[in-house]
């Protein structure tokens, strides 16, 4: 779940909030336009047996695997390039990789659509429940909500609103503004769960796997005795008196594990304020709207500017604890909120830094989206997008049904 600024004013929690969306980048048709003329100009200096394919992501490369694979590097680094002589063949070499690499990178999903915005841990467990579909998503529109999901969705604010929340309505005039209240709101959380042992809904950001990464973490617990270290826990609705199956317990496991990573980074200061800035293309010095400095100032947060409030949020984060390795996961019954079960676990970052590194070189477009294994084509049913999907052709699975299913969706 992300957020992002947008024009007018919204209602905003002095604990924790939702921000606006930030507008996802797409690609220009002139950024396309250059890209093409790239690639003409490849191919002309260069033999169609040695050339990989790469097309436009608007044609039908979602169909063709488009991947450089190391034969055809291999065999391209063995042969001179046409038209070149002696020693100047290495030098055109590295440029035409060079260009390629660009290339590649303008053309994946995290620069069409991510670019000034970084992952989110839902972009992360979308990928691991199905690339494919996540990538089908993007491309050809966004998944459709279902019964389910919209019951999941309102579950969550309900729980949030379980706290006691004064809602006010503030103006959001920039990035900044937003950013500024997704800081404040994890001050404010983080104050909370110091003095009353419980905040829901808390914001984070960090860096994992090389790239910015946001995520909304559905709820910490201060745990009572010797050991003060938070506990992380998400809520998980069900419209059937079961458990999960494996696949969708593993997924909301690596999600707890994301959250984790992301808030230990905070908490050992691993959170560099200029990188943050320079990636986000935010403006340290600017001056927040007036709506956000009157509100700051009566929480006791007296800030000018977002660098003041990044200041502020670095000060709250150095007095707290890392996350407990024991995180929970918890399933309710949809229609009366009984619980079911819950799922306790142990971190395991080895495991996280390897689901995380193989994601994220889907997202960079390091490589081509994956199927679902095999063993969990049953998802295939559930996806909107099975009767377009090649796996179909392939492994001959079922047509999709409606959505509402129990395993219709990770969450």
């Amino acid at each position: 779940m992300t957020e992002s600024p947008s024009q007018g004013a919204n209602d905003v929690a002095t604990t924790t909030t939702s921000v606006p969306e930030i507008p996802i980048e797409i690609v220009t048709e002139e950024e396309m336009a250059l890209i093409e003329a790239a690639l003409a100009a490849t191919r002309s200096s260069l033999s169609s047996s040695v050339m990989p394919t790469i097309c436009s992501p608007s044609s039908s490369s979602l169909f063709i695997n488009n991947a450089r694979s190391i034969h055809s590097i291999t065999s391209l680094s063995k042969r001179r390039v046409p038209g070149g002589c002696g020693e100047s063949d290495i030098e055109d070499l590295s440029d035409l990789r060079s260009t390629q690499k660009k290339n590649r990178v303008a053309e994946s999903l995290f620069h069409r659509f991510r670019r000034r915005r970084g992952l989110s841990v839902t972009d992360i467990t979308s990928a691991e429940w199905c690339e494919k579909q996540t990538e089908f998503g993007l491309l050809l529109g966004k998944i459709k909500i279902s019964k389910a999901m919209k019951a999941g969705h309102e579950r969550h604010v309900k729980l949030e609103q379980e706290q006691v929340v004064r809602r006010v309505k503030i103006s959001v005039e920039s990035a900044e503004d937003a950013w500024a209240l997704k800081f404040i709101n994890f001050i404010t959380g983080a104050n909370q769960l110091l003095f009353e042992g419980l905040t829901r809904e808390l914001p984070l950001v960090g860096f994992a796997g090389g790239v910015w990464m946001v995520g909304i973490v559905d709820e910490i617990r201060m745990p009572e005795g010797e050991n003060r270290n938070p506990i992380l826990v998400d809520t998980k609705t069900r419209v059937q008196d079961t458990r999960p199956a494996e696949p969708q317990r593993r997924n909301g496991r690596l999600q707890l594990m994301c959250y984790k990573h992301l808030w230990d980074n905070l908490v050992a200061d691993k959170f560099s304020s200029k990188d943050f800035f320079d990636f986000f293309s935010l403006n340290p010095y600017y001056i927040l709207s007036k709506d956000i400095r009157e509100n700051t100032a009566k929480a006791g947060i007296p800030a000018k500017t977002l660098d003041d409030i990044v200041r502020c949020y670095r000060n709250t984060c150095s007095m707290l604890l890392p996350a407990d390795n024991q995180m929970l996961l918890r399933y309710e019954l949809q229609k009366d909120n009984s619980v079911i079960g819950e799922d306790q676990f142990a971190y395991d970052p080895d495991w996280l830094n390897s689901q995380i590194q193989g994601f994220v070189e889907f997202w960079l477009g390091e490589r081509e989206a994956s199927f679902t294994p095999e063993e969990e084509r049953w998802k295939c049913r559930f996806c909107q997008f099975a009767s377009v999907c090649p796996v179909n052709t392939i492994s001959g699975a079922s047509s999709p049904v409606k959505s509402n299913s129990p395993n219709s969706s990770p969450s």
